[in-house]
């Protein structure tokens, strides 16, 4: 045992050190870092991910880190694999936004057994044993529970482009029975999928392939967990030749979108 006890209570910890370091440093002056043509990380990224990967490294020597800054660290060949995502939706909080989410999981061989994705914003964590998904606020926790009822679509509109265009979200967002039975929305940030796993969005489309990722490994495991229709958007189970992510919180609204999407 630990200070922190269970895996899933040191990712809720360490998302929310991370989370804390947003709150401290936002709409201060930011030193930009390139990463590539537009996309970058600031002094707030860095120094979130290093408070989050001391409290990993100090709570469990033995599993290896991966960050999005950092890249991989920690025991080598290790099965257990901590990814970190310590501040997504970077080019929000640069532009003075603080809507953005810290991702924490631990992935063990190769799924995902606890996780949690801090907000910065409302102070609230979401998080999943594997078993269950809750949001805690201050000491409560409370079981999410998905629904469609606002009809709000979150479509990840970064980059999501593949080579042959077999899907494109200004099709979909354009499509008229789109815009029938659903609202688009655009939140650039895997924050988004929290909001379906809590019931404040219908459903998230990304045509990025990021399972296992330090970017999406929290955010699928929280809809998983909350009983949300996860595939990808050909409707097939994620896996390593997945194209692209649909999280939906019914398989209603999962099967509307994936005859808008249309993917071959």
């Amino acid at each position: 045992m630990t200070s922190h006890g269970s895996d899933t209570e040191l990712a809720i910890a360490a998302a929310s050190a991370g989370a804390e370091v947003a709150r401290e440093m936002f709409a201060g002056p930011l030193q930009r870092f390139d990463k590539a043509p537009g996309d970058f990380a600031t002094d707030a990224d860095l120094k979130a991910e290093q408070v989050i990967l001391d409290l990993l490294r100090t709570e469990r020597p033995d599993d290896a880190v991966e960050g999005e800054e950092s890249g991989q660290s920690g025991a080598v060949g290790s099965e257990r694999r901590w990814l970190v995502d310590p501040l997504c939706g970077t080019l929000n909080y640069a532009a003075g936004h603080l809507l953005v989410a810290v991702n924490v999981a631990l992935q063990v061989g190769t799924a995902i057994s606890a996780a949690a994705a801090a907000d910065p914003a409302t102070e609230e964590v979401f998080w999943t044993d594997g078993g269950r998904s809750c949001v805690r606020r201050g000491s409560t926790d409370e079981v999410l529970r998905p629904s469609s009822r606002t009809g709000l679509v979150d479509v990840n509109l970064d980059d999501p482009f593949f080579s042959d265009d077999s899907y494109r979200p200004t099709d979909l967002l354009a499509d008229p029975a789109f815009a029938a039975r659903f609202r688009p929305r655009v939140v650039s940030s895997t924050l988004a999928l929290t909001w379906v796993a809590a019931g404040r969005r219908a459903a998230y489309a990304t045509g990025r392939s990021m399972l296992g990722s330090v970017h999406f490994s929290s955010g699928i495991a929280i809809c998983q967990a909350a009983g949300c229709t996860v595939t990808d958007l050909r409707g097939e189970p994620l896996s390593a030749d997945s194209v692209g992510l649909l999280a939906a919180a019914d398989e209603e609204t999962h099967a509307a979108l994936l005859e808008l999407i249309r993917v071959a």
